[in-house]
């Protein structure tokens, strides 16, 4: 999908002062990666608070749920050709009862009537990914907030009910490790079936007998395996494999 800039809402008060959103609609994104075999998550910083929420924001009246989804993400991350993944609805009448708005707009001198729709009642939709930690290194500058990466076992005092938004993504990305490894990029093209195991056990927080694993990967059907990798030591060369079905991932 291609990033409309023009609806790129980079002034707080352009954003409070328009009325082109769906009415009590959010969408919340969880990116998390990994670093150092630590599952992390990326998250919104807000200057001069004591205070993180997930990279989120509304809906216009006339976009798609997920293409909001995908521009909301760019605006507060500058990530972009992310497999986003819609993975659960959160609507408990109370999930805003922390009004982190309230608290932001507070903080930085700006009045708004306590009827304003941003203090309302919102229903969000959360979407995940699991993505390359190292090509992450783009984020906007903003005078707002900074995105950094936290460790998923260590976060922050969060906004709303963001962490359990985390959990539910984290629960998420596991049951459907498969799709989300082929779509992540967090394997090269060609790569050897312990790089995988790897991979598998970081973001299953488990560990596997190499047996095992190989036989329930293979027994899937989703590799195709290629020639061996042969690095001149005297351990038997791997076999590389590659995914057969990457190509119904990519985004364009």
């Amino acid at each position: 999908m291609k990033i409309d800039d023009s609806k790129n809402k980079q002034n707080l008060q352009e954003l409070l002062d328009t009325r082109d959103f769906v009415q009590h609609i959010s969408v919340d994104c969880v990116i998390f990666g990994f670093h150092k075999g630590i599952m992390k998550v990326l998250l919104l910083k807000y200057h001069d608070l004591d205070l993180c929420s997930l990279p989120g924001g509304f809906v216009f009246n006339d976009e798609d749920l997920h293409d909001a989804a995908v521009r909301v993400l760019y605006e507060r991350t500058h990530l972009s050709n992310i497999f986003l993944e819609q993975f659960q609805t959160f609507g408990d009448r109370n999930r805003t009862e922390n009004n982190a708005h309230r608290v932001l707009l507070a903080s930085k001198h700006i009045e708004v009537p306590k009827d304003h729709w941003t203090f309302q009642r919102f229903i969000t939709v959360g979407y995940c990914s699991l993505i390359d930690f190292s090509l992450v290194d783009t984020f906007p500058n903003n005078m707002i907030e900074e995105c950094k990466w936290f460790e998923v076992n260590n976060l922050p005092k969060m906004a709303f009910d963001h962490e359990e938004i985390i959990k539910k993504g984290l629960e998420f990305i596991r049951r459907n490790i498969d799709t989300q490894i082929v779509a992540s990029s967090l394997l090269p093209e060609k790569f050897t079936m312990k790089e995988l195991q790897t991979v598998y056990e970081i973001v299953l927080d488990e560990k596997f007998r190499r047996n095992n694993f190989q036989r329930k990967i293979l027994a899937l059907n989703s590799l195709e395996r290629l020639e061996k990798l042969f690095d001149g030591s005297a351990n038997k060369a791997p076999y590389l494999y590659k995914f057969a079905d990457k190509k119904l991932y990519e985004l364009l």
